[in-house]
């Protein structure tokens, strides 16, 4: 096991039960040490599906959603004595979130195995999987 402090921890949030988890796993992971927990919400470029003129409503409910789910996460963890900032990004989830945490110099990455995406594989979800090929960050997956 490595000596290196965790000082900051980057949780993945979508609001599923997952992610949530993941977000309860982060908060005993930070309470020994005070570290910092970042909550990213990705929201996706494109609808799942095309509609005319749905482009626009699509990323302003999205976007909305995002920020319940991040203003809910800062509660959980202010209930914890933790410092908690949420952060919005628009692309696709894995690499969104594996650059997020190699850019930004995070110490940890706690994803929740599954999330909100309807395509499952069978026994990682393809979010998690991908993140945990392309982060150079150490990644916690919590079922």
């Amino acid at each position: 096991m490595s000596s290196r402090k965790i000082k900051r921890i980057l949780v993945p949030i979508d609001g599923s039960k997952p992610s949530l988890e993941g977000l309860h796993q982060a908060i005993e992971i930070a309470k020994p040490t005070g570290a910092k927990i970042t909550g990213l919400c990705i929201i996706p470029s494109n609808p799942p599906i095309s509609l005319p003129g749905a482009q626009v409503s699509f990323k302003s409910y999205m976007t909305d959603e995002a920020a319940k789910v991040l203003s809910e996460a800062k509660k959980i963890a202010a209930k914890n004595n933790l410092e908690f900032h949420g952060k919005l990004s628009y692309g696709e989830a894995s690499s969104e979130i594996a650059n997020f945490a190699n850019n930004k110099k995070y110490d940890l990455v706690v994803i929740g195995s599954r999330g909100r995406s309807g395509l499952k594989e069978l026994f990682l979800g393809s979010v998690a999987n991908a993140v945990v090929h392309r982060s150079r960050v150490p990644v916690l997956v919590i079922k």
